[in-house]
């Protein structure tokens, strides 16, 4: 199962919900992202080097560890940064990299290796157009600008951090952009695949309206 969307969606909520109740696995592709955006602020590399980009795609040192049920640490060459890869910063800085063939192309195989028994929910930008273009039950997931600014903020507010709203769905909207038009694998929705507008319904509706789709796929 593919579920992709924009930032913010609900995706990663969505999609660990719906792998814990069919006992499946997870990726989530946009970590990868992250991952690889802090691993060359980490080293000083510029963004212009593509084919080093690409190399340290193939070859980034990171693990996913399961600590308890549904909570996960990811580890980028020996250090916890489970928290430090979800900042705005990073965010917006994953996604540029997401911009470069390269880089996308440095991923691929590193993502289509976590497809496994007895089944993965892969979420991101691209997982039903490119990744896994033969999934059988496939999903957009999106939501408003201001919704997804303002469930952002109160994600950030829970951690003691504070961010402008107006400057966040300004964030938010370039980002769309950005992924919507980028020339390699762009952020749209699968042939195929059911559509969800999130942004006035809860996490619960989401699940079901997923979970009722993987029924009539026969895969639940």
């Amino acid at each position: 199962m593919t579920i992709d969307g924009p930032s913010g969606a609900g995706k990663g909520t969505v999609s660990q919900l719906i792998a814990e109740k069919l006992g499946w696995h997870i990726l989530d592709s946009g970590a990868l992202y992250r991952l690889l955006a802090l691993a060359v602020s980490h080293h000083g590399m510029s963004v212009e080097d593509v084919e080093t980009l690409k190399v340290l795609a193939e070859h980034l040192d990171i693990q996913f560890q399961q600590v308890e049920p549904g909570k996960v640490e990811i580890i980028l060459e020996g250090e916890t940064v489970t928290q430090a890869i979800r900042t705005e910063e990073v965010g917006n800085n994953a996604s540029k990299l997401a911009a470069i063939p390269e880089v996308r192309e440095g991923l691929l195989l590193r993502q289509r290796a976590f497809s496994q028994l007895l089944g993965l929910v892969a979420d991101g930008r691209d997982m039903g157009t490119v990744v896994f273009p033969s999934a059988q039950v496939k999903v957009f997931l999106t939501a408003s600008a201001e919704e997804r600014a303002q469930r952002r903020i109160q994600q950030l507010q829970q951690k003691g951090e504070t961010v402008n709203l107006d400057e966040l769905v300004k964030t938010i909207k370039e980002r769309d952009e950005r992924d919507a038009n980028r020339a390699i694998a762009p952020l749209v929705p699968a042939a195929g695949a059911l559509v969800i507008d999130s942004t006035d319904l809860s996490i619960e509706q989401v699940v079901e309206m997923i979970f009722t789709e993987t029924v009539k796929a026969g895969l639940a």
